[in-house]
């Protein structure tokens, strides 16, 4: 990559795990907005500590570079499981919040989208498809 897209790819992987590491905190002291949203997915407390540990897990991969490509995909697959909750049980707006857990599920879902894509040559079996691709 040359500078410039490093630096934007370390914005985007900054933005993600920082937000995920933020909600974190919420999530594993019993905030009440995170038992609120467990408990209307049927997910609590199970699910409140597995979602943190997966967003942690995903966090410290996305800031290593060789393991970027994995957190990205993690980072999409958690995030796709907050937004369908969104838009299927929960609403937009939780407890009052103007909409602010989903829009920022949604920046971690579009920054890891754009990281998945700036290092899918290493992702394993069709990394190797890209590469080629590349070259030609």
């Amino acid at each position: 990559m040359n500078s410039k897209l490093t630096v934007f790819s370390w914005i985007l992987r900054l933005a993600a795990a920082g937000i995920m590491l933020q909600t974190l905190f919420f999530k594993f002291t019993s905030a009440p907005e995170s038992i609120y949203i467990f408990e209307t997915i049927g997910a609590e407390p199970f699910g409140r500590y597995a979602s943190g540990i997966a967003e942690l897990i995903a966090s410290i991969l996305l800031l290593v570079p060789r393991t970027t490509w994995l957190g990205a995909l993690l980072g999409l697959g958690i995030m796709s499981g907050a937004i369908l909750s969104h838009l299927t049980v929960l609403g937009i707006e939780v407890k009052g919040d103007g909409g602010l857990l989903f829009i920022l599920a949604i920046v971690v879902f579009a920054s890891c989208a754009v990281l998945a894509f700036l290092n899918r040559e290493f992702i394993p079996i069709i990394g190797e498809r890209f590469k080629d691709s590349e070259s030609d």
